[in-house]
């Protein structure tokens, strides 16, 4: 009985397959569609073929032939530049889409040129997202005429990010900085430039903290004895590109504890530390100095479970 069911649920399952549509959809050959050149990318080359840019393409895997999902096998250049029958026939000094330089097309086209191969997986939250509405191109980042694409790869990606964000550039030369110049880290560790779901830098993960906890899980509890500064927001304390504060702190530890733990009113716990105690002198004049940040002491000295704590006496984060 066992068996006559599980071979009726594997015919079952077969005709289901057999009757998908085959993944992934292949658009038809428009080679020999009204509009297009002759002989396709043939009919390019004999123009273009000594440009070293473009025959750089033939390095990709924009041009294997061979994988009918690429541009090269639907039809040729013009699969991304559009039916240029007339620029081939010389009544046309362009093509249909034309991608870089001064006569570049819009924008939205040659976006819309990208997304018809290029719209799922991390890039379907492209409409919208911030590079979205600044009129960022797909281009603008990206180099298909390349064997290697250098914003794809780990140790060049952050140099193009950097031909804009020129102060996150800056920051990365700070005393405490992620090892981005290093090459250990990239942009994209943390941030989707094609759009995410998040509100927040256009962030991988819904919050700052869920992106910090990909690395950072030693901190992501739960815990039974937590911080709330740290529960609510790791940018509470840290500045994520460069600091020159250790560990990427916003300012020196003292003043980053004492700017929540004051010792006015009924917060007591600034202490000798706190307040007024956290300043060397007092004032002009003075010779009042606090022994306790003259030797360097720091809050993390005995409250080393700044992020919290698991032990049963850790309520203070001192283990």
């Amino acid at each position: 009985m066992k068996q006559t069911f599980a071979l009726k649920l594997l015919f079952a399952m077969a005709l289901t397959l057999l009757s998908l549509p085959a993944y992934p959809q292949q658009r038809q050959p428009a080679a020999t569609a009204p509009g297009f050149a002759p002989n396709n990318a043939r009919t390019c080359l004999a123009c273009h073929g000594s440009n070293p840019k473009v025959m750089a393409i033939f390095q990709s895997p924009m041009a294997n032939k061979g994988d009918a999902r690429t541009q090269f096998a639907v039809a040729g250049c013009e699969a991304c530049h559009g039916n240029s029958a007339d620029h081939a026939a010389g009544k046309a000094a362009y093509p249909a889409i034309v991608f870089a330089g001064p006569h570049a097309s819009p924008v939205a086209v040659r976006n819309e040129a990208c997304l018809a191969c290029h719209e799922s997986s991390q890039r379907l939250n492209w409409v919208g997202s911030k590079h979205d509405r600044e009129g960022v191109a797909c281009t603008d980042c990206h180099t298909a005429h390349a064997a290697r694409d250098t914003v794809l790869a780990r140790a060049t990606q952050p140099n193009v990010c950097f031909t804009c964000h020129t102060r996150i550039r800056a920051e990365t030369f700070e005393y405490s900085h992620h090892p981005i110049r290093e090459g250990l880290v990239s942009c994209s560790d943390c941030h989707n430039p094609h759009g995410s779901i998040s509100d927040t830098k256009m962030l991988k993960e819904a919050t700052i903290n869920q992106t910090c906890y990909n690395c950072h899980a030693d901190k992501r509890g739960p815990l039974l004895w937590e911080h709330q500064p740290v529960r609510e927001d790791c940018m509470n304390c840290h500045t994520p590109h460069g600091s020159n504060q250790p560990r990427l702190q916003i300012e020196q530890i003292n003043f980053l504890c004492t700017s929540c733990h004051s010792a006015t009113g009924a917060n007591h716990s600034g202490g000798a530390f706190g307040g007024l105690s956290s300043i060397p002198f007092r004032g002009p004049g003075s010779t009042f100095t606090n022994s306790a940040l003259a030797n360097q002491r720091t809050c993390t000295n005995c409250h080393s479970q700044v992020h919290g704590s698991n032990s049963p006496a850790g309520a203070y984060f001192f283990r």
